[in-house]
């Protein structure tokens, strides 16, 4: 009797690491994108899904949520109450928001664990081709001084990079401009090209159609890493603004509870297909540079956004409660 019991409850401990130790994943993966259809974000994700489904045994399921800059997105991603939901984040509602608002859904240095970062590109000085005459930015900044404060410029929502960046530009160039703030950088796109803005930054897939119909003409780029469809763009630093240099980063986030053993599967997965011939190519037209690396690489990142970026928001005073 003593020998079966003990033989019961050796079978017991032996059948608990397998309960504990359940294949990830088990059921369908969620990513949100907190930015609409056809933004940058989607069209990264959406370059992934089916080989990272493959990879994993389950659909790979893709939920647009934009919204308050990003932020509706990854406060679902933040209260994820499993592994099999995940976002992919920038430097918005990541890195900066802290710094804009007083009062946010989720902390992001507690609520959101950095995964792995996917690209990271220069934002673009874009312009109407019909508006706006200049074709450097020397002559653009003194078209549009002699607009006196009449000149808009878009953004793909308010504390994003792209808003950031022009911001940062205005008050080194000295423009003034008014704001006006999208949902995703396809309508701010869209809105260059129309003309109801004469200018915008932002990364370059939304505005490479408009530029290939002439509507949009691309100034500069606001870092020296470019990917080749950008190689003939010229840095705003040989354009006399060294001080205004921005990256658009992006990477996938899972809430905090999310086993290490999981966080390491998705890295070495993404990792491996953002080295696919296929998936580099489609970005890389798209003006976007593949990154990846460790989920430590990515939080030295963002870290470093956070102490670079705190400071300049802080003096241009920008908030957005």
């Amino acid at each position: 009797m003593l020998r079966r019991s003990l033989i019961t409850a050796a079978a017991l401990c032996l059948a608990v690491p397998v309960v504990a130790q359940t294949p990830w994943p088990s059921k369908p993966v969620k990513i949100v994108v907190p930015t609409g259809p056809g933004s940058s974000l989607d069209l990264i994700v959406r370059a992934m899904s089916d080989k990272l489904g493959a990879r994993w045994g389950q659909p790979v399921i893709v939920e647009n949520k934009p919204g308050a800059g990003g932020m509706l997105g990854m406060d679902v991603v933040a209260k994820a109450s499993d592994a099999h939901t995940l976002g992919i984040g920038f430097n918005g509602p990541v890195a900066f928001a802290p710094f804009l608002y007083r009062k946010m859904p989720y902390d992001p240095a507690r609520d959101l664990l950095p995964v792995v970062m996917t690209t990271s590109q220069a934002n673009v000085l874009a312009v109407n081709a019909d508006k706006v005459p200049a074709k450097t930015v020397a002559d653009f900044v003194t078209w549009a001084k002699a607009q006196g404060g009449k000149v808009n410029y878009s953004s793909l929502g308010n504390g994003s990079s792209a808003h950031l960046t022009m911001e940062l530009f205005l008050a080194e160039s000295g423009v003034k401009a008014t704001h006006i703030p999208f949902n995703g950088s396809p309508p701010a796109a869209m809105a260059v090209a129309q003309g109801e803005a004469e200018m915008t930054f932002m990364v370059a897939p939304a505005l490479l159609p408009h530029v290939k119909n002439n509507k949009v003409r691309l100034l500069a780029v606001s870092a020296n890493e470019r990917p080749e469809s950008l190689k003939d763009v010229p840095t705003l630093a040989a354009s006399g603004y060294p001080n205004v240099v921005s990256l658009a980063w992006n990477g996938l986030f899972a809430s905090p509870g999310t086993p290490e053993a999981v966080v390491a599967r998705i890295n070495a997965d993404v990792n491996e297909v953002l080295k696919d011939a296929a998936v580099k190519g489609a970005l890389d037209a798209q003006g976007l540079t593949t990154v990846g690396g460790s989920a430590a690489d990515f939080k030295r990142v963002i870290d470093g956004d956070v102490k670079r970026w705190g400071p300049v928001i802080d003096k241009l005073g920008v908030k957005l409660d």
